[in-house]
């Protein structure tokens, strides 16, 4: 076996310049820890003349992923580009088919693909890694693989999209509104080219669906992540929440029910005092619960050139050492077709109400959460402006399928203006 590992990396912006400057910086600390010396052979990107702030001149240019996941000098392709299908896709299988190992950090392929990816992979006899998809720095795929093997996983959960985190910790603590947060957010290079991807959910749905094959030993299934993002959160919304004890997080959940696989992703109040709770920023954190382990709490950085790299180069020196896992913890073809289900545990809910100002409104209200079986535990009217007056009720614990059918009562009341805002409370 050669004492060398050559890396091909696609995709040269923050994520790739990052791995480079970590072979190139810590060369001799890598081969300490893994007994190979990993070196970069060859790259690819858009564009050969931008400057990236590193010396490109040693290593070989392909103009074409395809052509670089395929070189004889390349052991390990290290896919940095994203993308569900295109180059991303079709480069990682040409690499599997070449016999080559893959590192990867796109999240967005794996949920979409990640099945047949892993089918591939183990046919070839590759590995595909791909820490620094889900959580950047923090290592929450080598703990469920790995360190929680013999456990039997009851629940995931966890903030993972440190731009949402961001937007709504920037509101409660300065008073902004959610689109002057998103606009702040957006200016400091925050958010997706499609926005939607992170403060629609998506992005975050798409590791938590990783997380869940890991964890439940299923298919991956991205479309049975129930998704809702922060865009209805309003400084309202998060003031309440604080007066409670609560506060707003984009809040994923997994667990395996006696009716299937729960999947959701959605914006919910946590206690204050809680480790999420007080998890403030662009930081993430990802908490797994275990049948022998109890519960365990990871913290860290979401995103971001240096954790990110760390994450890619964690998966290199596991290849280097030899560590060859299949590629959600055990082979593709014992992963089942879970039936997808919809949060059925009961909980308590947030609803916040814009009501007419009409004698009897308020009892129309209690009158159709009543026939859905949702019981009120507390109630606050605020001040109106003559035409409309602000509800926030709490209730008892309860569905969100009893939620979403007094939801669609209130239309026919006559005295609720505009869309209500459900928030599920979770205890953690």
């Amino acid at each position: 076996m050669s004492d060398t590992l050559r890396l091909g990396i696609a995709g040269l912006g923050t994520v790739g310049v990052g791995v480079i400057r970590i072979v190139e910086k810590q060369a001799a600390l890598l081969a300490q820890r893994t007994g190979k010396s990993i070196i970069v052979s060859a790259v690819s990107a858009r564009s050969k003349d931008k400057d990236r702030g590193v010396d490109l001149s040693g290593y070989a240019w392909e103009d074409d992923p395809v052509a670089l996941a395929t070189r004889d000098d390349v052991d390990v392709y290290v896919e940095l580009m994203g993308g569900e299908n295109g180059p991303a896709k079709a480069s990682i299988e040409a690499a599997i088919a070449a016999g080559k190992d893959v590192v990867t950090a796109n999240k967005a392929l794996l949920a979409h693909h990640g099945q047949s990816i892993a089918e591939q992979a183990e046919a070839n006899g590759c590995v595909v890694r791909y820490e620094a998809a889900v959580a950047g720095g923090i290592p929450v795929i080598k703990a469920l693989t790995e360190g929680l093997a013999a456990n039997g996983v009851t629940r995931v959960m966890g903030v993972m999209n440190g731009t949402c985190n961001y937007i709504l910790t920037r509101m409660e603590d300065a008073g902004l509104s959610y689109e002057e947060a998103f606009a702040e957010a957006d200016g400091l290079g925050y958010l997706e080219a499609d926005p939607n991807l992170d403060v629609g959910g998506i992005d975050a749905g798409h590791k938590l669906s990783i997380l869940s094959s890991i964890a439940f030993g299923t298919q991956v299934d991205f479309d049975g992540v129930e998704l809702e993002g922060i865009g209805a959160i309003t400084i309202e919304d998060i003031r309440n929440a604080a007066d409670m004890g609560y506060k707003i997080k984009l809040l994923g959940v997994t667990q395996m029910t006696g009716r299937g696989l729960e999947q959701r992703m959605s914006p919910c109040l946590v206690p204050a005092t809680s480790p999420l709770g007080q998890l403030v920023g662009g930081t993430n954190m990802v908490v797994l619960e275990g049948d022998a382990v109890g519960q365990i709490v990871l913290r860290g950085a979401g995103a971001g050139e240096g954790p990110t790299a760390s994450a890619v180069m964690g998966d290199v020196c596991d290849i280097a050492r030899g560590l060859r896992l299949p590629t959600f913890g055990q082979p593709a073809n014992t992963l089942r077709c879970a039936k997808s289900a919809r949060a059925a545990i009961p909980a308590p809910y947030y609803l916040r109400l814009s009501l007419l100002d009409k004698p009897g409104a308020m009892a129309k209200v209690a009158s159709v959460l009543g026939d859905a079986g949702v019981s009120i535990h507390r109630m606050r009217q605020h001040d109106h402006d003559g035409t409309h007056a602000p509800v926030v009720i709490v209730t008892h614990k309860t569905t969100r399928q009893a939620v979403d059918q007094a939801i669609e009562g209130f239309a026919a009341t006559g005295v609720v203006s505009g869309a209500p805002v459900a928030l599920r409370i979770e205890q953690v």
